[in-house]
């Protein structure tokens, strides 16, 4: 089954967020746009990221929003991705902005081959867990470079976190992504269901 908006609208989802928390959101968003107006945003968001990994800043930011989607606020393309590392075996999760397309959804690579992520979901032959709220086990199906166009132009129209590191303008032509489409690794989300974890807490729930 394939990772949905919602099975019964087909409409995005968006959690109520308390107040208190709307209004800090509120504050970051109007600095973080401001900040994409400047060339250190543009230049590969050098706020957050030294050669292509995120540095102090960047992990102190991807956690708040690990935290932030772990509690189901905002809206459910904003998810967690939990991946087992695989030379570690340690549990990581990072934040990570999912496209629609035709239905479905993706997961993209804003770095390309340099996503630790990517090599992790490979090893486990694409098992992974997203966060937005509770947590679901999904298979991540890598999708051909010949396929990856759309999904990707999608994906920078909205992230733009990702705009600084793929080199093509959002509103560029179909052409342009197609051109570098082999470089960014795209993952379809099919959802295998609540994690075991959750469906036991249920179970003991309802008993």
């Amino acid at each position: 089954m394939r990772y949905r908006q919602d099975a019964m609208t087909h409409e995005p989802r968006t959690s109520r967020i308390p107040a208190t928390v709307a209004g800090i959101l509120g504050v970051g968003l109007v600095a973080f746009g401001l900040y994409h107006r400047t060339r250190w945003y543009r230049d590969g968001n050098q706020l957050f990221y030294a050669k292509g990994r995120p540095n102090r800043a960047g992990k102190a930011f991807g956690d708040f929003w690990v935290a932030v989607n772990n509690r189901g606020l905002g809206p459910d393309w904003m998810v967690s991705l939990e991946t087992v590392g695989r030379k570690t075996g340690k549990h990581s999760s990072l934040p990570l902005v999912l496209a629609d397309h035709e239905g479905a959804r993706y997961a993209v690579s804003m770095f390309g081959e340099r996503s630790p992520w990517v090599h992790n979901v490979r090893a486990a032959d694409g098992r992974a867990v997203l966060r937005h709220g509770a947590p679901r086990d999904v298979r991540l199906v890598e999708v051909p470079a010949g396929e990856r166009a759309p999904i990707i132009k999608a994906y920078l129209g909205r992230a733009a976190g990702g705009r600084p590191h793929i080199p093509v303008d959002k509103d560029a032509p179909l052409a342009e992504f197609e051109a570098i489409a082999a470089d960014f690794p795209v993952f379809r989300v099919d959802d295998l269901g609540a994690t075991a974890e959750t469906s036991a807490a249920v179970s003991a729930d309802a008993g």
